[in-house]
């Protein structure tokens, strides 16, 4: 039975993953900082492959301190930056 609720938090800064056992607790924290671009004043992009490379990394990251395997997991929760676009083809 799963065990876990794993919420996906991509930042302007940041990438998290945080891990929530099944009483709404945290369980662990995972948490990386990427690259910013600023072409304008007032501007700041991403590279979109590196959000998905970071927050695979947490994802993976948090499991395997935790101990907790992929099956364990009962739901996903998804953040992001609000007023963003990404496109993958």
């Amino acid at each position: 039975m799963a065990k876990y609720i794993l919420a996906l938090d991509q930042g302007t800064t940041s990438s998290r993953a945080i891990l929530f056992d099944k009483k709404g607790a945290i369980a662990g924290v995972s948490q990386k900082e990427f690259t910013q671009y600023f072409p304008k004043a007032g501007w700041v992009e991403h590279d979109p492959m590196e959000i998905w490379s970071s927050q695979l990394e947490v994802a993976q990251d948090v499991l395997k301190k935790n101990g907790v395997s992929a099956k364990d997991i009962a739901a996903i929760g998804i953040t992001n930056q609000r007023e963003t676009t990404v496109v993958w083809d």
